[in-house]
């Protein structure tokens, strides 16, 4: 059995063809999806997906690229989903230092109100991590949580050590699949197996064969199959241990 721990099944992108999607996800072995949402406006459309489709379950937070839109109510709504929903994490959360336009100070904001919010329902979070470790590692060391994911983790090694230390798990997908991601395919190769889980983040980074075409969680069998042969192992090791580990990260699932 393979585990995505990230996948957006309830984007708009999947509209016209979900559930033949799922179907393929199912097929190709990828019995379990998570799916996190990115703001509130979409809580509802995340909660008809994961009532939907059997294996999917559900992680609610507001992404770093949606605080602007975003107001302080949104916060207590947010909590009032986390009480009465009981999600498996709060996500996608973090910080993201790429695009300018996106103020630092908002962002900072919105994720240290949805870590305390973590740590007042004891739920691990997905972290959304795009050139920001340093800074999502600070916040961290401050605000306590019961462990999650860096998801699309792009790092060092040292930064990779200090997620593990805090007992956080590494998200690889798509990303480690192209030739030319020597650091990411260094890392996937040699971090201990017990600390990494597998995603697609789909419908985005699409794995190589995929060549930017829409991802999907059924491509989450081939992402495995890439990982196994970094480490020299089988597909059955990788699956069942990233499996361990993703269970680990989230009991609710």
């Amino acid at each position: 059995m393979l585990i995505d721990t990230h996948c957006h099944l309830d984007a708009a992108e999947f509209d016209l063809d979900r559930d033949a999607v799922h179907a393929a996800a199912l097929a190709a072995g990828v019995e379990r999806m998570v799916l996190p949402a990115v703001a509130v406006d979409r809580f509802i459309q995340l909660k008809t997906s994961v009532a939907r489709y059997p294996g999917c379950v559900a992680a609610y937070g507001i992404h770093p690229l949606f605080v602007m839109p975003a107001k302080e109510a949104d916060l207590a709504e947010l909590r009032a989903w986390l009480s009465n929903e009981k999600p498996v994490a709060v996500g996608e959360i973090g910080l993201d230092f790429y695009l300018p336009e996106i103020d630092l100070q908002r962002q900072t904001f919105f994720f240290i109100e949805q870590l305390k919010l973590a740590r007042e329902f004891n739920l691990p979070v997905l972290l959304h991590v795009r050139r920001s470790v340093d800074a999502i590692l600070k916040q961290l060391r401050r605000f306590k949580v019961p462990g999650g994911i860096a998801h699309a983790f792009n790092g060092s090694r040292q930064q990779a050590e200090a997620f593990i230390q805090l007992g956080f798990k590494l998200g690889f997908g798509g990303a480690m699949t192209y030739s030319g991601s020597t650091r990411i395919r260094q890392l996937a190769a040699t971090l201990p197996l017990e600390a990494i889980v597998l995603e697609t983040d789909a419908p985005d980074i699409s794995p190589a064969w995929l060549a930017g075409r829409r991802n999907a969680p059924a491509e989450l069998r081939q992402i495995a199959e890439v990982l196994a042969r970094l480490r020299g192992l089988s597909l059955a090791e990788v699956a069942a241990q990233t499996s361990r580990n993703a269970r680990a990260v989230f009991p609710g699932i």
